[in-house]
């Protein structure tokens, strides 16, 4: 053909084009492998609370194939050093990290975690009632999670809730704490060790003024929290905190009428719920 030149490649330079370009190929093929390996150690180092590392960690990750997850993974990781630093910046770079994140490149259960995170933004926020309308629609599907997933979310849930009706934002203070009585129970039907849902059934019918349900509930959620993960020692102490501290002195005002009688009542209680605790104490570590 007029005007082309023919150009052999010396076989040497061949060679070392060949070896290039599988180098570059192995290379290329590793970069999603090594990116999500490094997503493994950024949520490891989420899940063992350390906040810093992870998002350092995660940071590395935003130009890369995982980027979205990486997103993620910092988000949440801001909005729980926000928890213990109440520096607004943190609150501000989670929210500009959730916002980055392109949820159609998520997998099923980190959009779980997204809505759990924009939750969790807005309740950091004081904007109660909108968080728990984004823990409700993650509530449902949290379930697929396992136990662990579901615990978290259903509190994040009720305690939104009961901000909610604290705060005076709820129209009907009292149709919020049915709700989360209501839901508590049937969560204790199918899962009988949710720690969870046994602490929000006793609040929620003390916040109702069912003191004496709010009694049983506790002594109920007593004697079953160790079927839990850690043998029942969280929900325990919560429960002996509200019970003491709440649910004893608003029974003694219903039931007695003078000083002399309020101790009484007050002791009375106390030493029944002393004598529950001691009867089902967990024998075994």
């Amino acid at each position: 053909m007029p005007g082309y030149q023919h150009t052999q490649v010396p076989a040497l330079q061949r060679v070392s084009a060949r070896i290039l370009q599988a180098a570059l190929l192995a290379a290329l093929s590793g970069l999603p492998a090594q990116a999500q390996g490094g997503l493994e150690f950024a949520r490891q180092l989420y899940n063992q609370g350390r906040y810093d590392q992870a998002i350092t960690a995660a940071a590395r990750l935003r130009s890369t194939p995982v980027a979205d997850a990486a997103y993620l993974v910092l988000g949440r990781s801001y909005l729980e050093r926000f928890r213990k630093s109440t520096d607004h910046a943190d609150l501000v770079a989670a929210r500009e990290a959730l916002n980055q994140i392109r949820t159609a490149r998520l997998a099923s259960r980190d959009r779980i975690d997204y809505l759990v995170g924009l939750g969790e933004s807005l309740y950091l926020g004081e904007s109660y009632g909108p968080a728990a309308e984004l823990f409700q629609g993650a509530l449902e599907r949290s379930q697929d999670m396992g136990p662990r997933a579901f615990e978290r979310v259903f509190d994040w849930w009720a305690t939104s809730l009961d901000r909610q009706a604290q705060s005076g934002e709820a129209e009907d203070r009292d149709a919020v704490y049915i709700m989360v009585r209501d839901r508590a129970r049937v969560e204790l039907g199918r899962m009988p060790c949710s720690a969870a849902a046994a602490y929000w059934l006793v609040s929620a019918y003390r916040s109702l003024g069912e003191l004496t349900k709010a009694w049983d509930a506790a002594v109920a959620g007593w004697v079953r929290a160790p079927l839990g993960e850690d043998q029942g020692r969280a929900l325990r102490a919560d429960l002996d905190q509200l019970v003491l501290q709440a649910i004893i002195p608003e029974r003694v005002r219903v039931m007695a009428s003078s000083d002399r009688d309020r101790d009484r009542a007050a002791t009375s209680m106390r030493a029944e719920w002393d004598g529950i605790k001691k009867d089902w104490a967990t024998k075994r570590p």
